[in-house]
């Protein structure tokens, strides 16, 4: 017996998903609904004042919810590259020249003169939009990493 069309039609679409590795996205995690709540989520953020304890419990309290988001497979997953393409590996020449300074400074003590990147945002996270717009980009950043 053959199956009926609509039938066919939805067992097709089944048979392409699990061929391409194509996961649906939930209607909670489009671009729509998460921007809107990760501002929401960054304005609330920003009320903290920067480096308190009740901005360390936020920051704690959102990456970990994040990070459950992504242990538990909550979210459809984009495939992830099997290396680095030759423009993102020239990314690890900054980032590894600031893990080394941050280590010399860390080593020697937040001076004048070797100021810790900590010490160097504190004067711009004292404002309210700028500690909104760091939460609203660290969302953000983390929601990538949550995708892969």
């Amino acid at each position: 017996m053959e199956p009926r069309p609509d039938y066919a039609f939805e067992l097709e679409a089944v048979e392409l998903e699990a061929i391409e590795g194509i996961e649906r996205e939930t209607s909670w995690a489009r671009p729509l609904v998460l921007v809107p709540a990760f501002a929401t989520l960054a304005l609330i953020g920003g009320l903290f004042p920067s480096f308190s304890v009740a901005a360390n419990l936020y920051v704690l309290v959102l990456g970990a919810a994040l990070m459950w988001l992504g242990l538990a497979n909550r979210t459809a997953k984009r495939a992830s590259p099997w290396r680095l393409g030759r423009a993102a590996r020239w990314w690890l020449l900054p980032a590894g020249i600031f893990v080394a300074i941050e280590l010399v400074n860390f080593l020697y003590g937040s001076t004048y003169a070797h100021p810790t990147f900590s010490v160097l945002v504190a004067e711009p996270l004292a404002h309210y939009p700028v500690r909104s717009l760091a939460y609203f980009v660290w969302l953000g950043g983390f929601w990538g990493l949550v995708r892969r």
